[in-house]
């Protein structure tokens, strides 16, 4: 293990058997916490090439078991998203897939930090289960055509271990390493093809488009060179996704979308990221046929009767879904006032996202128990026209001391005299 190390701090490429080596080492216990942590700062300050990284994707893909999707007939499609503020994208996106007949196997995860990830939002309504076996998931997705479970203890464990560790050695944002961490579960989840949905700006991981575009470049490469069609989508993340930041409000906000009644720019990211999955699964033979396609999973209501089914299939209370009104609401409502007129320039999406969290809607650590009906409602969204003392934001909690969370929800706005032009959610196509 020093010899990989120090071959790494020279600026030297790891070979493959080098990388197992170290992959079933550290998963094992074999090798210390210290010995890898030198290793990911040498990686931090070195970098990996294209063909080191689809190792280390590959090495850490096969250190746990890999779901066998050939028993599901067609294409299996998955979609993964670097993650954001009100990022609901996946309960609107995957019912309408799956009623045009693509097939969505997706291993989604909890949310750490803003909001709840996929599953807590899953879990907002009452009775869902998350935990499927492997056999009831495959038999779900036969079944009805999507199912979204919980990743298991077994897949990918290496990346559960290296991941604790680099979020405690300040190595988290090397490019290889991100990408390995991300492509190696979504490959272990056995899909044949791949939509990263990769968020840059103010509540995202990435902050600016640069970095997300070189994330999404190497995520697309690994996928490929193992054999996966993966493409990516480079979206918007400087203000919050839709209007709703927070679990059960962003639940009613993916039903009320699939109605055909939700925030634009939500629709306009699931009826594009849905399209390029519908070409992936060889439903639409290009994007114009799967954007209509999608758009008239809508219209019609079959994605939202999609929806419906997925609950009902996982055990969750589907009334909820159709009577949206039975989500409870949190006791308290307080109102964010605009201070000037003018235009909307900006919803600084992370300050939104932790005032959120600050709510209750999100948790700083694993043992932190979520309030479901937590959250924010945006009343306005960039480029809006707004006048003095109109309600930009409307704050759920059933805490008493918010004032830190209100004081970082009034600041998140910011009011400028000049019209703010037009931006597409998705700047970017890579395939």
């Amino acid at each position: 293990m020093v010899d990989i190390i120090e071959s790494k701090r020279d600026g030297h490429r790891l070979s493959k058997d080098e990388i197992e080596f170290f992959v079933k080492g550290y998963s094992k216990g074999e090798i210390p916490d210290y010995q890898a942590s030198a290793l990911t700062m040498a990686i931090y300050f070195r970098g990996m090439d294209k063909q080191e990284t689809a190792y280390l994707t590959d090495a850490m893909m096969h250190s746990g078991d890999t779901i066998d999707l050939s028993s599901i007939a067609g294409v299996k499609v998955d979609k993964h998203s670097t993650g954001g503020v009100g990022d609901k994208t996946s309960l609107v996106f995957g019912p309408l897939v799956a009623a045009c007949g693509a097939k969505l196997a997706k291993m989604s995860g909890r949310g750490l930090g803003h909001t709840g990830g996929t599953l807590d939002k899953l879990e907002s309504v009452p009775g869902t289960r998350i935990g499927l076996s492997e056999q009831e998931f495959i038999d779900q997705v036969n079944r009805i055509g999507i199912a979204v479970i919980g990743q298991t203890a077994e897949v990918d464990p290496a990346d559960k271990k290296l991941y604790a560790l680099r979020d405690v050695t300040a190595t988290v944002e090397s490019i290889p390493l991100i990408a390995s961490s991300i492509m190696s579960k979504k490959l272990a989840a056995g899909s044949d093809a791949i939509l990263l949905d990769v968020k840059f700006g103010s509540g995202a991981f990435m902050k600016t488009i640069e970095r997300a575009e070189e994330l999404a470049r190497a995520m697309v490469e690994i996928g490929n060179s193992l054999g996966r069609d993966t493409r990516a989508i480079l979206t918007d993340m400087e203000q919050p996704l839709g209007c709703a930041v927070g679990n059960s409000l962003e639940v009613k906000e993916a039903i009320m979308t699939l109605h055909g009644h939700g925030p634009k720019d939500l629709e306009e990211l699931a009826i594009n990221a849905g399209a390029i999955s519908l070409t992936q699964a060889g439903i639409a033979p290009d994007l114009e046929v799967g954007k209509k396609m999608i758009a008239k999973a809508i219209a019609d209501g079959s994605g939202f009767r999609k929806l419906v089914e997925m609950f009902a299939a996982q055990g969750g209370d589907s009334s909820y879904i159709e009577h949206p009104e039975k989500f409870p609401l949190a006791k308290r409502q307080i109102p964010i006032y605009a201070k000037a007129s003018g235009y909307l320039h900006r919803i600084d999406s992370l300050s939104v996202g932790v005032s959120a969290m600050k709510l209750g809607a999100g948790r700083k650590t694993m043992d932190d128990v979520i309030d479901m009906s937590a959250g924010v409602i945006l009343k306005k969204k960039r480029g809006d026209q707004v006048e003095a003392g109109e309600i930009l934001a409307i704050a759920h909690t059933n805490m008493s001391d918010i004032s830190d969370a209100l004081e970082m929800l009034e600041n998140a706005f910011v009011i400028n005299d000049e019209p703010v032009p037009y931006t597409p959610i998705i700047h970017k196509y890579i395939h």
